[in-house]
């Protein structure tokens, strides 16, 4: 079979693969501190003053002018010391070091006297990054874990001008998210499939607006995840929660008030140090969790799959033949396992050799509102992924290094109802027929299985050189070989396999499969320029790709092909071309005073689409009549696309208010062009199909305003920002197209920009923490947004213009309060979360004919009774459109 098993033999070949490759570099995860050494009576700068960081080998001289920096920092709090022949000793504490930043840390050094001593100074986060020249988010570790957040998702979403997963108005899966500078997005999918845990995270870096040459393959941001590094000493942590929905919507949600408190459960640790007895050569850190959620919305289990029922008025033939049992069954349940391992082996001073595992596995399922009396005939489904890396980093100088680094990431998505596809409990499709109108199944299952995996093998070669105090060089090349392995195929149990589950032969319109091995290149260069009065960020990078795929010459012959079998005749075809393109980028920041900096940045992005819509249908197989998702007998792929551009534009204003008060301002526009659509076709005078092209576009434009005040020692540290954004295109799906072109009064091209799907005008968000860190903690994060958009209609027919109107607003509060017992150097904490505080029945999903999910006209009409075993009232309570309920979880952490 093509299930691809993630057997230990499987992942040995992949490590030794990595350690084959020509190792490559951290791209993006480590800082820099820089500052200036003077003399506190003369005002004059010091030469030779020895800046060293403690606890590491790092450090760094001052030159002729006083200037000092330290470069390939990895993310974290680091004390720095200066030492100067004749001057008291001054160490700074707590100095904050994030990714691609500059901390700039000025000494002033006073003559020794005769009682002097080393003077400490705690260091203060400074309200404005004067080096940042595009919106950018550091969120630490130490502030993930003082809120009411699960992942990095929640992480993600509560950034000013992202909507849902979508970054200041761009379709999903334009985000590029990595893991220690390493893509973890499937290529397939265009989704990531991997996330590290936030008990494993040191920061969080989370890129809106333009981001740097280094930075690829993303049209519309980067998410990159730096997790913990182990240290000298031992440090670890264990916690666990359990908890459940908690709501009195028993209208909208079955059986929510029967309360189980281990319907989430949720178990994480980690640890990390030296190895014992090779203390100064070989240090780990592994991380776990396991999380399940049971969900919140259920089905009954009246039915199974092989029940069959004849619905009729006549009560003389009205047979119901349920053998359920009638226990409710969670419908959107998840459970999620994940294991974290790193090794730094040292070479010789700060010279690490690291190697990284990481692997996920999770299993869940998507609520189908058909199958709610009917569970168990609906998809499971099921996420696998592993990365493995190594990296070491040479060191040339203080001024220069290189980082190489290599790495496997393999994904493998699954979806099928049984693992077998010759299971007997697979059931004829007629079963599906026992019912009509708006009615819940009575029987039957999805019959059609789904398989992809995903390998890609990464090379990458950085070299980091800071050539004068001023320039900040950075250069680089990766190559990335993908391996796409795919097959989708339909079980059928009919009259032709005589009633027993069956496959067609490979190849046939409902029996796809494939393998590709498309290739990426790409290649680097940019400065960061650092002077007092200006910094500037500027780059060009180069992306080439290679599909290795083949091309229908002339779709309208598509039906030639029917009576053929593959291998078809090379004249039908062509070869997909490579496709390149070189991107500037430029970013400047202007301070303004001390207390204030401008920024302006621009740049072209590019990203190819994702691959599953290059290889799909690779048959080229268009059946003459029946009903097919769109991933086999509706659409073709395209070998050839274009990249997907986006060019960016931004400017904004960071300013300190007050002492730990600052306002960040942002205006922002982005042309998007290339997007995905789709060709109508025409087979025959009953079928029509697509072909993907691209040929949509959009363009966004909007404007946040961000106040902060920071956690001190008055206990109190908040944030609020607001986000006015206005995000069009010509339409929000890329099988759009198809869809209005294939309805019973087909809909015309929308030929002029309107709204998108996630087009949230108005968007609030508060954070507020309240509390003393080792003490107590109370914190809250609320959010307020306009209604997205929606189209009109009535009776499935469009009655007004393309997402014309606009759905209810969105509010919710989540809490999170957590109590801190110190014993020595061990700390306990007992802990409260509480998501939708209020309970907020938020309607994220709405009927056409009324804007709203609680309520439509189809209610009202005269029509015929479903035939079925529910009431059209039932069958129109909707629980997915609505948010999740209330849940609350309770739960003990011990750290060491």
């Amino acid at each position: 079979m093509f299930e691809k098993e993630f057997s230990s033999k499987y992942i040995i070949k992949s490590c030794l693969m990595i350690l084959l490759l020509s190792f490559s570099v951290r791209a993006g995860t480590t800082g820099k501190i820089a500052g200036r050494i003077m003399d506190g009576k003369t005002n004059e700068p010091l030469m030779a003053a020895n800046i060293i960081l403690q606890g590491t080998t790092m450090g760094a001289t001052s030159d002729e002018d006083g200037f000092y920096f330290i470069i390939n920092i990895p993310p974290g709090k680091y004390n720095l010391e200066v030492l100067y022949i004749g001057y008291d000793a001054v160490v700074y504490s707590d100095i904050k070091v994030s990714v691609d930043q500059t901390t700039k840390i000025d000494f002033t050094l006073n003559p020794e006297t005769l009682e002097s001593e080393t003077i400490r100074v705690i260091a203060e986060r400074p309200i404005v990054q004067k080096d940042l020249t595009s919106t950018m988010a550091k969120i630490s570790g130490d502030q993930i874990s003082a809120l009411p957040i699960e992942d990095i998702t929640d992480v993600v979403n509560l950034q000013a001008g992202v909507v849902e997963g979508h970054f200041r108005g761009g379709r999903q899966g334009e985000v590029k998210y990595l893991i220690d500078g390493i893509a973890v997005n499937d290529v397939f999918s265009g989704d990531f499939s991997l996330q590290a845990e936030v008990n494993s995270i040191e920061e969080v870096q989370v890129l809106t607006g333009t981001f740097n040459a280094e930075y690829g393959e993303a049209l519309s941001g980067v998410v990159n995840q730096i997790t913990k590094i182990p240290g000298k000493d031992y440090k670890g942590e264990i916690s666990t929660y359990t908890g459940d929905y908690v709501s009195d919507r028993n209208d909208i949600f079955l059986n929510i008030g029967n309360y189980n408190p281990t319907d989430i459960f949720n178990i994480q640790g980690s640890i990390g140090g030296p190895v014992p007895g090779l203390d100064e050569y070989l240090r780990f850190f592994l991380s776990g969790r396991y999380f399940n959620d049971s969900g919140s919305i259920y089905g009954k289990r009246v039915f199974n799959p092989p029940d069959s029922s004849v619905f009729s008025d006549d009560p003389e033939t009205r047979y119901i033949g349920a053998t359920g049992d009638n226990e409710f069954v969670s419908m959107n349940s998840s459970n999620r396992i994940n294991i974290q391992g790193k090794l730094h082996i040292r070479l010789g001073g700060e010279k690490w050799l690291v190697l990284q595992g990481l692997y996920q596995k999770r299993n869940y399922k998507e609520y189908n509102h058909r199958y709610r009396l009917n569970p168990d005939g609906d998809y499971n489904r099921f996420q696998n992924g592993f990365l493995t890396s190594a990296s070491y980093t040479h060191i040339f100088s203080n001024s220069t290094f290189v980082d190489f680094k290599a790495s496997a990431f393999l994904t493998e998505s699954k979806r099928y109802v049984y693992k077998n596809p010759l299971d007997s409990r697979y059931v004829n499709p007629e079963r599906k027929r026992d019912v009509s109108g708006n009615a819940f199944l009575s029987g039957g299952t999805e019959n059609w299985h789904f398989y992809n995996g995903t390998d890609t093998y990464t090379g990458k070669i950085d070299i980091t050189s800071q050539i004068s105090n001023a320039h900040l060089i950075k250069a680089g090349v990766d190559i990335q070989q993908h391996q796409l392995d795919y097959k989708v195929f339909q079980v059928h149990v009919d009259a032709s396999s005589g009633y027993a589950p069956a496959l067609s032969k490979a190849g046939s319109f409902d029996y796809n499969t494939y393998t590709n091995n498309p290739l990426q290149l790409a290649a680097y260069i940019q400065d960061k320029i650092e002077l007092d009065y200006l910094v500037v960020n500027v780059g060009i990078r180069y992306d080439y790709f290679e599909p290795d795929g083949i091309v229908l010459n002339d779709p309208n012959k598509i039906a030639a092909l029917d009576a053929l079998s593959p291998p078809f005749p090379d004249s039908l075809f062509s070869k997909a071309s490579a496709k390149h393109q070189f991107s500037p980028r430029v970013g400047v920041s202007y301070p303004i005073s001390e207390k204030g900096a401008i920024h302006i940045s621009y740049g072209h992005f590019f990203q190819i689409p994702p691959f599953d819509f290059l290889y799909r249908n690779p048959n080229f197989r268009i059946p003459l009549s029946g009903n097919f998702p769109d991933f086999i007998g509706n659409t073709i792929g395209n070998a050839d696309l274009k990249p997907q551009r986006t060019t960016m534009y931004e400017i904004g204003l960071q300013q300190e208010l007050m002492p730990y008060v600052g306002m960040t301002v942002t205006a922002y526009a982005k042309d998007i062009r290339n997007l995905l659509g789709q060709e109508i076709y025409i087979k025959n005078d009953f079928r029509k199909f697509a072909k993907y092209i691209n040929r949509d576009y959009g363009f966004v434009k909007g404007f946040t305003i961000s106040l902060e005040k920071i956690l001190t020692n008055d206990g109190f540290g908040a944030s609020i920002d607001y986000t006015y954004q206005i995000a069009q295109g010509n339409s929000s799906d890329e099988n759009a197209a198809f869809e209005n072109a294939s309805a019973s009064t087909p809909i015309e091209e929308n030929k002029k920009l309107s709204p998108l799907d996630w087009d949230r005008t108005h968007s609030l968000n508060l954070t507020s923490t309240l509390g003393t860190p080792g003490d107590y903690i109370i914190s809250f994060i609320s959010k307020l947004g306009s209604g997205l958009p929606y189209t009109p209609s009535l009776q499935n027919q469009r009655t007004g213009l393309e997402n014309s109107d606009k759905k209810p607003m969105f509010f919710t509060t989540d809490l999170y309060i957590t109590k801190y017992l110190t014993f020595g150097q061990a700390r306990a904490t007992a802990f409260l979360k509480v998501y939708n505080l209020f309970d907020t029945a938020n309607e994220r999903e709405v009927f056409g004919d009324t804007g709203r999910a609680g309520t439509t006209l189809e209610l009202t009409r005269a029509q015929v009774a479903p035939r079925g075993m529910n009431t059209l009232k039932e069958f129109f309570t909707r629980p997915d459109f609505y948010s999740a309920p209330r849940q609350i979880v309770l739960g003990f952490s011990y750290a060491f």
